[in-house]
């Protein structure tokens, strides 16, 4: 059986004490996101469900709650498994505890340098099947991707490619992201999210690895770092949606289409949102005359990916199921010409 923390215990407690679905659908099913009330995000995702509801002809119900209304953001695979919860829309890296393969499938460092290549490994390229696979044993029904789109690189000094990263000293988390940036060159630096601001004004740091350019530009970070890399060539995470399996075989194939179309669909709702507001913001920053945006050319990209090869396939070594990963991911690059063997 698999551990419950006293944490989701108390959780399953909660959710027998919460309103009954409604009695309209004929599924109601309650998910979590990993995102809190009122983020852009979370706005989008709630979009998303309105829309299960609309093309199911009010069939399927769809309660989305906020991170941590039930259990905590990485409990949730748990929670999904054992009942607490119906579903969860949230970034499969969080359970790379579990089988490094979550972490080396939600954000390979390096991959992606646009949110349709990663949406076409998963939908065209095998990578579906390949979550399925490793998801199904944990009471998991992978359903469809998406993603709050490639993170620009914030940066106090110019970056033009590879060699420009020798010795830069740049805010990144602990894991894959570390060791690819170290593997490049830099000097990594583990500062949580609420020190970037003042670490890069203090020039502790030169960089960070953060988040979407329009974020950081809310924040007045490219203020203090006038020379962001955008569109960015190093993160960009995978939002799994996805729901306990048992009530998934449950469905009829007309709704499991209706879901598998929505989530489709609510992907390229969101990237289009998402790159609108980075658009704008890129405007506006550019307005102020202060910046200088550097956008790295497919060979540097490429460069890149290389050297990140390296280090995915030292997490490809740490369990089977993270080489399978390993090896639909790289020959996915290499067909489409992203990587070379």
């Amino acid at each position: 059986m698999t551990h419950l923390s006293r944490r989701m215990l108390l959780a399953a407690t909660a959710v027998m004490a919460l309103a009954a679905p409604s009695l309209a659908a004929d599924y109601a099913f309650r998910f979590q996101s990993s995102d809190p009330a009122g983020n852009p995000n979370f706005v989008l995702q709630q979009g998303w469900a309105a829309d299960v509801a609309e093309k199911s002809g009010g069939r399927i119900e769809i309660d989305l709650l906020p991170v941590e209304a039930i259990v905590a953001h990485n409990e949730t695979q748990d929670a999904i498994a054992t009942g607490i919860l119906d579903g969860h829309v949230t970034d499969l890296s969080y359970f790379s505890g579990k089988d490094p393969a979550f972490g080396l499938m939600g954000n390979p460092v390096g991959a992606w340098s646009d949110p349709e290549q990663m949406l076409d490994f998963v939908e065209n390229g095998g990578g579906a099947e390949l979550l399925n696979e490793i998801m199904n044993p944990y009471g998991l029904q992978f359903i469809g991707a998406t993603t709050p789109g490639l993170e620009a690189l914030v940066s106090a000094v110019p970056l033009d490619g590879v060699d420009d990263l020798q010795g830069v000293k740049i805010r990144a988390p602990e894991g894959l992201v570390q060791s690819v940036f170290a593997a490049a060159g830099a000097s990594p630096v583990n500062l949580p999210g609420s020190e970037v601001f003042t670490s890069l004004d203090k020039k502790v740091i030169d960089a960070a690895d953060y988040t979407v350019f329009s974020t950081n530009q809310a924040q007045g970070l490219n203020e203090i770092a006038p020379h962001p890399v955008y569109p960015g060539f190093h993160s960009m995470p995978l939002v799994e949606i996805s729901m306990n399996k048992d009530k998934w075989d449950a469905l009829p194939q007309d709704l499991q289409q209706v879901m598998t179309q929505s989530v489709r669909d609510f992907a390229r709702v969101q990237i289009a949102a998402l790159a609108e507001a980075d658009q704008a913001a890129v405007a506006e920053a550019e307005a102020g005359g202060q910046i200088t945006i550097h956008d790295w050319s497919d060979e540097e990209r490429a460069r890149f990916r290389t050297i990140a090869q390296g280090e995915w396939e030292k997490v490809a070594s740490q369990s089977p199921a993270a080489q399978r990963v390993y090896d639909a991911l790289t020959a996915y690059l290499t067909e489409k010409g992203l990587v070379q063997q």
